[in-house]
């Protein structure tokens, strides 16, 4: 899952930023209004924490481009302004949650959680497809009710292709949504074959009714065998 934070107190966002990786998140920043609404606009992210005051412009304005561009990104607006035209405003525009500075960090990782269920998952913490199902809280993937060991890169990947199941994934959105913006500077996808091939062997050892096929000089699919 990958996270975009964007806020201009730098240890606030440091904090936040080293708490959500701990949990597993692929986590992007952005301090300033420009950096964050190009950041918006060239990349999908699964959550987006965002403050409404920034340098340079408005968070709510950043909310108005995503609602205008079609962007479906969840939104929980974390911002120490706390007047009810604020929070209505921003709920208005498509914000998914609403979070009043100070926070705990135990809070807001809870408020990410529910909106991605909320949203993504219709509740669920769990996604199942043929005799596999991952489990979002722990990050453990089972076949047949027996846990099966994935790495990070192996488990971003398979939840990704089971939330596009039977659709197709290109190299660069895969690369894109689980390696972040790093995922531009590389030469080649090879760093993705690597990971897709160990999570194919990985899926066929323990008898999972998941295929990942090839199509070549494209992406990959998610087939139920």
């Amino acid at each position: 899952m990958k996270i975009l934070v964007i806020e201009d107190e730098i240890q606030l966002l440091d904090n936040i930023k080293e708490s959500l990786e701990k949990e597993n998140y692929l986590v992007e920043t952005a301090m300033d209004y420009y950096t964050a609404i190009e950041k918006t606009m060239v990349y999908a992210y699964d959550c987006i924490l965002l403050d409404i005051m920034l340098p340079n412009g408005s968070g709510l304005d950043i909310l108005s481009e995503l609602k205008n561009t079609g962007k479906q990104e969840n939104v929980i607006i974390i911002s120490a302004k706390d007047s009810l035209d604020d929070k209505l405003k921003g709920l208005d525009l498509g914000a998914d949650d609403y979070l009043t500075k100070p926070f705990h960090l135990a809070e807001l990782n809870a408020r990410i959680k529910a909106v991605l269920r909320r949203k993504d998952l219709n509740g669920n913490r769990f996604i199942e497809l043929g005799n596999a199902k991952l489990n979002l809280e722990n990050r453990q993937c089972l076949v047949d009710g027996t846990p099966i060991p994935l790495n990070r890169k192996e488990f971003d990947i398979l939840n990704y292709f089971m939330l596009n199941k039977s659709r197709l994934v290109t190299k660069n959105a895969l690369a894109e949504h689980v390696w972040g913006d790093n995922s531009d500077q590389a030469d080649n996808f090879d760093f993705v074959y690597y990971q897709i091939k160990n999570l194919r062997k990985k899926l066929h050892v323990n008898k999972a009714e998941l295929e990942i096929e090839s199509v070549y000089g494209v992406g990959y699919k998610l087939i139920v065998k």
